[in-house]
């Protein structure tokens, strides 16, 4: 920093009351799916959202994730999309393909449309690793998604706040 300057440093925070979320889950591997999604949803009541302001749209699979989340970014109304799915390595190269697509996908969304987006789309070898990750051994990366997608929904209210009082 320039001696004489102003550091100014905005942050989200987790205090999810008076926002409104949604949350899009795959119904592919809905034995983890189901995991994450209990996880994101623990997670946000303990930010203090109120359950009626989340929404919660069921996709076929992971690939259908980023369609369902621009579809309800337009809307207008939701201040930030938590993404959850599980693609679980098979024999085929599909796997590639589609954990390559939901994630770009994913990202694709939040630049378009301005709404933040976050990835909790496991993407594992295994059925081992993703049971691990939906709240076994490794934490529970639904709830992880879900209070990242507090703390970009309200670091954007900081900056356009930032912003206009400028």
């Amino acid at each position: 920093m320039i001696k004489g300057e102003l550091l100014t440093e905005l942050s989200g925070g987790l205090d999810a009351s008076g926002l409104r979320i949604a949350i899009v889950v795959s119904r592919f591997n809905q034995t983890i799916t189901e995991q994450l999604l209990e996880g994101a949803l623990e997670s946000l009541r303990r930010c203090g959202i109120d359950e009626e302001r989340i929404l919660v749209a069921r996709v076929p699979g992971s690939f259908e994730i980023p369609l369902a989340a621009q579809k309800i970014a337009e809307r207008g109304d939701i201040d930030a999309i938590v993404c959850l799915g599980a693609v679980i390595r098979g024999e085929t190269p599909h796997f590639d393909y589609i954990c390559a697509s939901a994630t770009s996908g994913v990202e694709q969304v939040a630049l378009r449309t301005g709404v933040p987006l976050s990835n909790g789309i496991l993407t594992t070898e295994n059925v081992e690793q993703a049971l691990n990750r939906s709240g076994l051994k490794y934490g529970n990366k639904g709830a992880e998604a879900a209070q990242g997608a507090v703390e970009m929904a309200n670091l954007l209210r900081r900056l356009a706040d930032d912003a206009a009082s400028s």
